[in-house]
């Protein structure tokens, strides 16, 4: 949730979007970033689970100390320094910085965890088909939207179904890097599940 607090390095370079209060054009922050931030990581974490079920165990302490490990604490810091240096070195866009960090930061747990290469690439996916339905269901609400309240003339200007492009970069970028992170944190691994007798078993 706290992840909505970075709105204001958003507003306006990416967006103004309307708010509670109008708190984004008079703060940079609002109370939707945040109900918005806390929805898509419980749902960023849970989602490839939902549609492959899968239950978790502790990993075994004398795989803790493979050498692609050593790098842990940093590979799950590393998103937030890339973000960061290319916020204060270069010109670019925060959503793409965001976007860059975020893959970036993806690709290193699957260096440090390539167990969960399938839940890493395929959450990204899942996760880009949901933003992409919430997405589109917005704008049969108001089409208008997106060219109201996005500085589309700092962006590529790119939309497929009338969502910017930037948004489903951000959708499959998060997707990808937080579908992981629970496991990767907690040192879990994922263990498939089949079904026995009409139940779900694991194995």
């Amino acid at each position: 949730m706290f992840f909505g607090l970075t709105e204001p390095l958003f507003v306006p370079e990416y967006w103004a979007p309307p708010s509670l209060f109008d708190l984004a054009n008079k703060t940079g922050f609002d109370i939707e970033s945040l109900l918005f931030s806390f929805a898509i990581g419980g749902l960023g974490v849970v989602l490839y689970r939902l549609v492959y079920p899968m239950s978790i165990s502790p990993m075994i302490d004398s795989d803790k100390l493979h050498g692609r490990h050593q790098l842990h604490r940093i590979i799950l810091f590393l998103p937030a320094a890339i973000f960061t240096v290319l916020l204060v070195f270069t010109s670019l866009n925060p959503i793409y910085s965001g976007v860059i960090a975020l893959f970036l930061g993806a690709v290193a747990t699957l260096y440090c965890r390539p167990d969960l290469k399938a839940k890493i690439w395929i959450g990204g996916l899942l996760f880009t088909g949901l933003y992409f339905v919430y997405f589109g269901s917005l704008l049969l609400v108001f089409p208008s939207y997106v060219d109201a309240y996005w500085n589309l003339a700092d962006l590529t200007g790119i939309k497929l179904a009338g969502i910017p492009m930037e948004e489903l970069m951000f959708a499959f970028s998060f997707g990808m890097y937080w579908s992981g992170l629970y496991e990767h944190v907690y040192w879990y691994t994922l263990n498939p599940k089949e079904i026995a007798n009409g139940q779900s078993v694991s194995i």
